[in-house]
């Protein structure tokens, strides 16, 4: 009975649950934005300020916040963060040489109060290039290890496929039954 009660709730609950997608400019966030949203690719220009949209994926209804990553938008990054329950960022695999830009971001968005209860998702974009770093690899260079008051999990991807992305959501799924 309480399994078909769960069940029948599930349909008729309609809570939102706030995603904050950040990264460096020309990681993909856009492309992995609406790739969830209508499953295919669309030709996206750098994002000024954010794109918002309301994505629902095995009945849970998601608002993503798609953040420009520009160096001169990322000061306004915390305007966005109140009552996010998830933080999703945005590697590009192949930009070796911002890496530790992404680091430094990812460390200033983790000591925000406003993220203090925010899980953390990592997506590892552009797996299907040449010379991409792998999960693990960005894992170690990111220092995910030392993260302790947040939950994370990093996940290999390609925007432009959608592989591993859906198996991202599944982890924040997997979070809100905790």
């Amino acid at each position: 009975m309480g399994f078909l009660f769960s069940k029948l709730w599930s349909l008729f609950n309609n809570e939102e649950h706030k995603v904050i997608i950040t990264g460096l400019d020309n990681a993909g966030k856009t492309t992995i934005l609406y790739q969830f949203l209508m499953n295919e690719v669309v030709h996206t220009s750098p994002t000024i300020g954010s794109n918002v949209e309301e994505i629902i994926w095995k009945n849970i209804h998601f608002v993503m916040w798609d953040i420009g990553g520009q160096e001169s938008l990322r000061a306004s990054w915390n305007t966005y963060y109140t009552n996010a329950q998830f933080l999703i960022l945005v590697i590009d695999s192949t930009d070796r040489e911002r890496l530790p830009i992404s680091k430094e971001e990812l460390h200033k968005m983790l000591a925000h109060e406003d993220l203090r209860q925010a899980a953390i998702l990592i997506f590892a974009n552009k797996q299907d290039l040449k010379g991409s770093m792998s999960s693990a690899e960005i894992s170690q260079q990111l220092n995910l290890t030392s993260i302790k008051g947040h939950g994370w999990h990093i996940q290999a991807c390609c925007a432009l496929t959608g592989e591993g992305l859906y198996q991202g959501l599944e982890w924040i799924a997997h979070q809100l039954k905790k």
